[in-house]
């Protein structure tokens, strides 16, 4: 059995031979790089990624970054471009092709291709005296040292430089664009990620039932209250104004306190202004409320009208939390 210091040196100088390699990729930025933005921003059509191997998975998930961020980008395998894919550039596309080498026989066939059109080419690459930054009309510059790889075989480095750039890319046109988190919302719509986004206390509330008690009302009707509508709290109104709440809290304290409850009301052990939330927020925005003032609920108000309740238990279930 192989001793876990030996494996943990083998994981740390991975880690730390791929973290030099990164801060060296920020000294290789240069004019090409803002060029290339530039170029994209100027596009009137989407940014094509290309490339073959390790470098087409890297090529895969800069697209969907891209994507995700407010950049239509297309991924084409550079194998398949070559055997009836190439129809996927449209004549105002922007390309990207990547390869550690620049020199792969797919990559030297695809390029020329590629130039025979109006589109230009950016050319993400390890070595800037390659056919492919000859032929680029920008150069990406994703040159590393050393594989982490002791054969120097396996793209370990290179890939994550090349996922690096990609996402410096990314953010660069996202900043530029002004994309917004309520922009981010209209592309990530499912999971806890987009639920924070986009989803608001009044998407929530009309799941629950409405609890709510008049001041006159005795201690019963509220304990009976609280139950029937299991969210352990009961608005108080006047009329139709809120006045106050009563929490399953209360009604323990109240219970400590007494010991004969049958002429108490709701006005005698509720909590007076209660915190409130807009139906219009955003749910995260009534999580970080709950958080600051130490409650598990909120009353939701629209209009200053009382609408229902909005619970912790809720969040959680949305997955807020």
């Amino acid at each position: 059995m192989t001793s876990a210091s030996t494996i943990l040196d083998i994981a740390r100088k991975t880690i730390k031979t791929e973290r030099d390699a990164i801060d060296h990729l920020a000294n290789l930025l240069n004019e090409d790089f803002s060029n290339a933005v530039n170029c994209i921003i100027a596009s009137k059509g989407r940014v094509v990624i290309s490339g073959i191997g390790k470098s087409a998975i890297i090529a895969s998930k800069i697209v969907a970054t891209l994507n995700s961020t407010g950049t239509p980008a297309i991924f084409m395998h550079a194998g398949d471009a070559i055997h009836g894919d190439l129809g996927t550039i449209q004549d105002n596309d922007v390309v990207i092709c990547i390869s550690k080498s620049g020199n792969t026989p797919e990559i030297k066939m695809l390029v020329p291709l590629i130039k025979r059109g109006k589109n230009k080419l950016i050319g993400m690459t390890g070595n800037t005296e390659s056919f492919l930054a000859k032929q680029a009309d920008f150069i990406l510059n994703t040159y590393v040292k050393e594989e982490a790889c002791p054969n120097g075989l396996a793209p370990t480095t290179s890939t994550t430089a090349q996922l690096v750039m990609g996402d410096a890319l990314a953010i660069v046109l996202l900043e530029l664009k002004g994309f917004s988190s309520t922009d981010f919302a209209k592309y990530h719509p499912g999971g806890a990620l987009g639920k924070k986004l986009y989803l608001r206390v009044a998407d929530i509330v009309g799941n629950n039932m409405i609890p709510k008690v008049k001041q006159d009302s005795d201690v019963k009707k509220v304990i009976v209250e609280i139950s029937e509508k299991m969210l352990g709290v009961t608005a108080v109104l006047d009329g139709e104004k809120v006045v106050g709440i009563v929490t399953d809290g209360d009604i323990r304290r109240m219970l400590n306190k007494h010991d004969n409850i049958t002429s108490l009301t709701a006005r005698d052990i509720m909590t007076s202004n209660p915190k409130t939330i807009d139906t219009n927020t955003l749910a995260i925005k009534a999580l970080e409320l709950m958080q600051q003032k130490g409650i598990s609920q909120l009353l939701a108000m629209e209009n200053d009208t009382y609408v229902g309740v909005i619970h912790l238990h809720n969040l959680i279930n949305e997955g807020i939390l």
